[in-house]
């Protein structure tokens, strides 16, 4: 019988109004790539404060994001998703009506904070709709296939949409966030609440999402050309110091941040690991490809847009082939395939800088990593949440999540040290050089991984077989 058919038409409703939540939440990180000449002309920003429009929303995503899961483990996905949705509606609103750098940032950062309890509640609403079967497996990688292209229709949607003006790179969530909030409504009766007796742990909480802000914000300071070392330092030096607190803290409480029947998954550990390496690997390239394409091709926004079209589309294309793998492969062996493919494509890309024709020199690179990013974007998350419970699935989630975001910051981080520090076409080669190097690493995890295995009917194999 056909996955599709199995499908319920209430899961169907709860899939359009996760997989639009998880767009907008992708593509508003990459959407400002393109429009920040716009936009620091516009405001008056200078070079130095236009990456922070970037960091702004990454910064509090990725050290907001425990606290999230356990919110949403506290007081319910639905709910959570409700609250999320209303704060980056308005974070787009505040973001788009932008008078000046500071408003802009301000409205970024609420998008970030927003995003930081909207993407643990999005996972584990998939979870909770979505909790067998071959219908799991088909939920994830359409989800999968939204999640890893947002990235590069982000970057489309913003080039395009800064000939018009790239205020509306904002606008444009209100729709979508309202067709969401509609969603909810309808699909909140069938879901799951969060216990009542599963407290946020105020100290651990504190701790552990300042330790990952520090860290994060450290990594950023390190890709910095202008930021003054003692600064950096400092950073260091207190992330280090709070994240050993943390550590500490986390042994002896009695009410942990992260759950000690989280810490026991292997499968989770590895899958956030995963995650980093994903993202500092093809998940950064479109970071550098933008910046190729304008610094060094002179492509306008909406051309450097149009470029994108390929690699989107064969993110989606190897989503759709990952999601039919998972039903008979293990996740971790789908993820080093995954890899494995991006590492090609990142290495044909690194040796094609030289060649002026898009159709000769890029596209080829595009299309084959392209294909293994949506793989490996899929197999991700199906790897690090296949032994999680229901009752976990949100700080699982958030956990992953978080590692994908820091280690965002990390990848940007060093590609920007790279091209600075060697100049021109060469300087992005050894960039690509580099996502290709991460990507080798998650190939070895891939391989080393060992998952449960799980006796199901032929109908019913799980996402994690």
């Amino acid at each position: 019988m056909d996955t599709a058919e199995k499908m319920k038409p209430l899961q169907r409703l709860a899939l359009l109004t996760i997989g639009l939540a998880q767009l907008f939440v992708a593509a508003d990180y990459s959407a400002v790539y393109v429009a920040m000449p716009n936009m620091g002309a516009e405001l008056d920003m200078s070079e130095v404060t236009l990456q922070w429009i970037i960091t702004a929303y990454g910064l509090p995503f990725a050290g907001f994001l425990l606290l999230g899961g356990r919110l949403v483990d506290r007081l319910g996905a639905v709910r959570i998703f409700v609250i999320g949705n209303i704060a980056f509606g308005l974070g787009s609103i505040l973001a788009g009506l932008s008078l000046d750098g500071s408003m802009l940032l301000a409205g970024r950062v609420i998008q970030g904070l927003a995003g930081a309890v909207l993407s643990p509640a999005i996972l584990a609403l998939l979870s909770a709709n979505f909790p067998t079967g071959a219908v799991r497996s088909r939920a994830y990688s359409i989800w999968g296939a939204i999640g890893a292209s947002g990235l590069a229709v982000g970057v489309l949607l913003g080039g395009a949409l800064t000939e018009i003006s790239w205020r509306w790179i904002f606008f444009i969530n209100i729709p979508m966030v309202l067709v969401c909030l509609w969603g909810a409504r309808r699909i909140a009766d069938a879901q799951r609440q969060g216990a009542a007796g599963n407290k946020v742990p105020a100290l651990s909480t504190t701790l552990g999402t300042l330790s990952v802000l520090l860290i994060v914000l450290f990594l950023t300071f390190l890709g910095d050309s202008q930021r003054e070392r003692s600064s950096i330092i400092v950073t260091a030096v207190a992330a280090v110091i709070v994240l050993v607190a943390f550590l500490v803290h986390e042994r002896q409480s009695r009410s942990p941040l992260v759950e000690r029947a989280l810490r026991k998954i292997s499968t989770l550990r590895r899958g956030a690991l995963a995650a980093a390496l994903y993202m500092s690997s093809v998940g950064t390239e479109f970071f550098i490809v933008t910046l190729f394409l304008q610094d060094q091709r002179g492509y306008s926004p909406i051309i450097a847009g149009i470029a994108f079209i390929p690699l989107a589309a064969l993110v989606t294309f190897g989503n759709v082939f990952a999601g039919r793998l998972l039903k008979t492969w293990r996740s971790s062996r789908v993820l080093a395939l995954g890899f494995a493919i991006s590492a090609i494509g990142l290495l044909l890309l690194a040796f094609s800088l030289q060649i002026d024709s898009y159709w000769l020199g890029l596209l080829p690179g595009f299309l084959v990593s392209g294909f293994g990013h949506g793989m490996v974007f899929t197999s991700v998350f199906v790897l690090g949440n296949s032994e999680v419970g229901p009752e976990l699935s949100g700080a699982a989630g958030s956990l992953i999540t978080a590692s994908q975001y820091a280690s965002a910051a990390f990848g940007t981080a060093v590609l920007t040290i790279i091209i600075v520090m060697v100049q021109g076409a060469v300087g992005f080669a050894w960039g690509f050089g580099f996502n290709a190097l991460v990507a080798i690493l998650g190939i070895l995890l891939g391989l080393t991984t060992r998952e449960r295995i799980q006796q199901n009917t032929p109908e019913e194999v799980p996402a994690s077989s």
